[in-house]
């Protein structure tokens, strides 16, 4: 299928961090300029997206579907609304709570400085690698997991992660999961903790009070979709470099 009249942009003074396999940053954003709405009517607003893990062979690649083929169905899909706000970029959902084993802990009605209280309370974003949540929330789910693991802390020398441990440790990791508006998504390991070295491994989540964000650590593994007009956001577990 050829598309006319896309306006994609040419960054000739970029900063931030970019592989030498990078091309750019692709807008999948809900912004007016963004791929996603300049594509419009002809995907009927869907698209999907399945990130490879971290642990990926090197020539293994995330993929990205529009329109049809993008639809998320099936065992082990759920649904959460996509709340729409102010700022038109940003794709808004619900967080409830964070169950850490059996713990749940709701998450807090505070206003950030987006307004994000109540509904639409956390955007999800492909963009951001940890995700970030209110921060005295965060630390309450910070203590729930460490009591669930016995195993002796260390210090991030960047100090970027609070929550660490040896990477030869043998982490007994607490099924930890999110649970939006509608929707349940459970992490795996993966998911919740990253490696930051040969000898480091962290919670990849952080406190933040500015913008929560569900990041695509929390997201690797899993097909993500968008429906920009029934607008609804769904999650699927999947094994994202056999697809």
């Amino acid at each position: 299928m050829q598309l006319k009249n896309i306006i994609i942009g040419c960054g000739h003074n970029n900063a931030g961090t970019f592989s030498k396999k990078g091309s750019g940053i692709i807008g999948l954003g809900g912004g007016s300029v963004s791929l996603i709405s300049q594509l419009g009517d002809s995907i009927d607003g869907k698209f999907s997206y399945c990130l490879v893990p971290l642990s990926s062979e090197n020539d293994t690649t995330s993929k990205i579907n529009f329109g049809t083929n993008a639809v998320l169905s099936g065992n082990g899909s759920v649904s959460t609304p996509l709340i729409t706000k102010s700022q038109a970029t940003f794709y808004y959902l619900t967080l409830e709570s964070v169950s850490v084993g059996s713990k749940n802990i709701k998450y807090p009605s505070v206003s950030d400085s987006y307004g994000s209280s109540g509904k639409g309370n956390i955007i999800i974003d492909s963009g951001t690698t940890l995700t970030m949540l209110a921060t005295s929330f965060y630390s309450e789910l910070e203590d729930a997991v460490a009591s669930s693991i016995d195993a002796e802390r260390i210090t991030d020398p960047q100090n970027v992660l609070s929550l660490c441990y040896s990477a030869t440790a043998k982490l007994n990791v607490p099924v930890i999961t999110m649970h939006f508006d509608g929707a349940d998504v459970k992490l795996d390991s993966s998911n919740a903790f990253v490696q930051l070295s040969e000898d480091l491994v962290c919670f990849a989540f952080r406190g933040d009070d500015q913008l929560a964000i569900y990041g695509n650590l929390s997201q690797m593994n899993f097909l993500v979709g968008y429906d920009t007009v029934s607008k609804t956001v769904s999650f699927k577990p999947a094994d994202c470099a056999k697809m």
